[in-house]
C-alpha cells in the first residue's frame, strides 16, 4: 500500500459543531482546481469537517481559494481514486461523504445527509444522494448533455456518495489503478458489497450542472474503455450486470474499425480487390452513419451539433478500440500497478 501524500496547506479546522443528532461526517472533495469548487464549498457550508484534496500535479502551485475552515491536502496529481484515499484515510469520523468538485448540494443538504445516515443499520456501508442534472429549457439536450444527464440514474457514483469508514477499510479503499474519474466508483461499490455491506439511496439532493467540455469531449471520454478492461479483470465478465450497467457499443466500434481498415488495406492492393474494398467501405460508411444518427436524432439538430456528431462519430470507434486494447495490454502484462 502506498504512502499518501497529505501535506496540509490549511490547518485542521475548528469548525462548527456537527449539525443534527446523527453520526459525524467528513466531507471529502478531490479537485483539480476547477472554479466550480467554490460553489460546491458554499453549498456545503461550515457545519461538517471538509477535506479538499488538491490533486493538481506539480510542486509550486498557487493555494486553492478555499474558506479558512476547510482543510486542504495534497495528493500529487495521481487521479481521483488516490485523492479520495488521501482524504478518507485521515478522516476521524465514522462516515465519509465524497463529493465531486463540480456539484452543488441542495438547500438543507447537511441536515438531509445527517437524516439519511442516522437511521441506517450497521450492515449498510454506503448511502448515495439523489442526483439532479438540470437541462436547458426550450430545446432538446445535446449528446454531451444527455451523457451527463445519465448520471441521475447511475448507481453508487461518487458525485455524492457517503461510505462508512469501516466499509472503506474492509474494501481496502479506492483502487488507484483507475487513473481517471471513471469506473473507480463502481469498483469500490462492488468491493464494499463483497465485504458484506449493503448500499442504499438516501433522500438528500445534489445538482450536477452540465459543463461544456469542448468539441472533442466525447472522444476524450473514450479513455474509459481502458478502465473497462480493468473492471473485467477484477470483477469478471459479468461486471456490467453487477453494477446495473448496460452493454456498450465496443463490439460495433470494433466492427466499424475493422471494416474501415479492411477497406483501406484492400484499396491499397488494387486489382480485383477493389470491389471488396468498395464493399468494406460501404459497410464502414453504413455503420458510421448509424452511429452518428443515433447521436444526432435525439438532440437539437443544430448545424453545430450535427457537425460535431458527424466528425466525432468517425473518430470515436477507432479511438475506443485503441484505448480498450491499451487497457487489456496493461492488465495482461501487469503494468497497471498495485491497487493502492
Amino acid at each position: 500500500m502506498t504512502t499518501e501524500m497529505t501535506r496540509e496547506t490549511n490547518p485542521a479546522p475548528t469548525g462548527e459543531p456537527h449539525q443534527g443528532t446523527g453520526p459525524a461526517v467528513t466531507v471529502v472533495i478531490p479537485t483539480i482546481g476547477r472554479p466550480s469548487l467554490a460553489a460546491t464549498l458554499a453549498a456545503v457550508g461550515s457545519g461538517p469537517e471538509i477535506l479538499v484534496v488538491d490533486d493538481r500535479p506539480g510542486e509550486s502551485l498557487e493555494p486553492l481559494p478555499v474558506p479558512d475552515h476547510v482543510r486542504v491536502l495534497r495528493s500529487g496529481g495521481r487521479g481521483p481514486a488516490a485523492a479520495r484515499n488521501a482524504g478518507w484515510r485521515v478522516a476521524t469520523t465514522p462516515w465519509v461523504v465524497f463529493l465531486d468538485d463540480d456539484v452543488v448540494p441542495g438547500p438543507g443538504w447537511v441536515r438531509a445527509l445527517t437524516e439519511d445516515l442516522a437511521r441506517l443499520p450497521e450492515d449498510v456501508g454506503g448511502s448515495q444522494g439523489r442526483l439532479e442534472v438540470p437541462l436547458p429549457a426550450g430545446r432538446r439536450p445535446t449528446d454531451a448533455e444527455r451523457n451527463t444527464a445519465g448520471l441521475a440514474d447511475a448507481d453508487w457514483i461518487t458525485a455524492d456518495m457517503a461510505y462508512r469508514k469501516t466499509a472503506l477499510e474492509a474494501a481496502g479503499g479506492f483502487d488507484e489503478r483507475f487513473p481517471g474519474a471513471y469506473r473507480e466508483d463502481a469498483d469500490i461499490a462492488l468491493r464494499v458489497e463483497q465485504a458484506g455491506f449493503a448500499l442504499v439511496k438516501g433522500e438528500r439532493l445534489t445538482r450536477h450542472p452540465v459543463r461544456d467540455d469542448g468539441f472533442w469531449s466525447s472522444v476524450r471520454f473514450q479513455r474509459g474503455n481502458a478502465s473497462d478492461a480493468l473492471m473485467r479483470h477484477v470483477h469478471g465478465r459479468d461486471w456490467r450486470a453487477a453494477i446495473g450497467g448496460h452493454p456498450g457499443r465496443l463490439r460495433r466500434h470494433a466492427l466499424t474499425t475493422g471494416m474501415g481498415l479492411l477497406a483501406l488495406t484492400l484499396a491499397a492492393t488494387g486489382g480485383r480487390r477493389r470491389r471488396l474494398a468498395a464493399a468494406a467501405g460501404l459497410a464502414w460508411l453504413g455503420l458510421t452513419a448509424e452511429f452518428a444518427w443515433a447521436r444526432i436524432a435525439p438532440g437539437p439538430r443544430t448545424p453545430e451539433e450535427i457537425a460535431r456528431m458527424a466528425v466525432t462519430s468517425v473518430v470515436i470507434p477507432p479511438v475506443a478500440c485503441a484505448h480498450r486494447i491499451r487497457g487489456e495490454v496493461k492488465v495482461r502484462t501487469g503494468k497497471t500497478g498495485r491497487r493502492s
